[in-house]
């Protein structure tokens, strides 16, 4: 080998450890900066209305988004203040009565006198659909008004999101003390990050399987048990990684007419090729001697 191809040898093996490193390095932070934008989206809340020293403080928190079902699940925790409490706000001084809007199955109501326990009202979601999973997205609009004794009395309204596969975007205003909030929801980065991930993870394994099942017939291998193992546990194992997809979509998603379902397709059209043309040869290969 001449002196200089040597040294360019020598000088490039080295470089490959620094390459993983640095890649190593990129992907953790890159994946560190995507973790910490979701935990600031998180943390975000959105306050609504005017901190009047006489109103009803109302907690509304996302704990789960059903896309499936078409709406989310909002806790709600109605906290009176000043006048309108009693013993620092655990319970009303009247009758008390938060309105909300029609996409909410009906107002809340608490006794005079009474401790207020938290509630958790289903919130039904309008447009998108879940056919569109990892790229669906929704929207629905919530309001509330509140009445004590039967007048009406300003709200003041937090808003957060707790659910981790869907980020929330909220346009609020509160005319005449009463709050409205316009909230859209959409799959989180992390959901997105990983359906993605999916999708092509399923093209890379049966391209894979593509690949090896036209070098096993082209080479006339005939039954090579262990790649047919390989083949029929890839088909079955697709399945069962298709079913980790974050919350769960049912079948028939943009998922699964992207990658899933069409992956399925090659691999299982793969092993049955490569059965059909390995009997083929085993059979050559057996009467080869007696035509001999």
């Amino acid at each position: 080998m001449p002196q200089s191809g040597r040294r360019f040898a020598a000088r490039r093996v080295p470089l490959l450890p620094g390459l993983v490193v640095l890649a190593v390095v990129a992907a953790v932070a890159l994946g560190a900066w995507l973790q910490f934008g979701e935990r600031q989206a998180l943390d975000t809340v959105h306050t609504v209305g005017r901190a009047e020293p006489d109103r009803v403080d109302v907690e509304a928190t996302v704990q789960r988004v059903d896309a499936a079902g078409r709406e989310l699940v909002l806790r709600v925790q109605v906290t009176p203040r000043g006048a309108l409490a009693e013993a620092g706000g655990i319970s009303p001084a009247d009758d008390l009565t938060l309105q909300t809007s029609t996409a909410t199955r009906g107002d809340l109501n608490f006794k005079a006198h009474q401790r207020i326990s938290t509630r958790d009202v289903p919130v039904a979601l309008r447009n998108g659909s879940i056919a569109d999973y990892p790229f669906d997205a929704y929207e629905t609009a919530v309001e509330f008004g509140a009445e004590l004794g039967g007048e009406k009395v300003p709200v003041r309204v937090v808003f957060a999101n707790n659910d981790v596969l869907f980020a929330a975007t909220v346009d609020a205003a509160a005319p005449a003390g009463v709050a409205f909030l316009d909230i859209g929801l959409a799959r989180s980065n992390s959901v997105l990050v990983f359906a993605v991930f999916m999708m092509i993870a399923m093209w890379a394994l049966a391209v894979s399987v593509l690949i090896g099942s036209w070098f096993l017939v082209t080479r006339r291998r005939g039954l090579v048990w262990p790649a047919l193992g390989w083949m029929a546990a890839t088909l079955f194992a697709l399945a069962a990684f298709r079913n980790t997809a974050p919350g769960m979509p049912p079948i028939g998603c943009l998922l699964d007419y992207v990658a899933f379902l069409w992956a399925e397709t090659v691999i299982a059209f793969c092993l049955i090729t490569v059965v059909v043309m390995g009997i083929r040869a085993e059979r050559g290969t057996e009467t080869a001697p007696e035509a001999v």
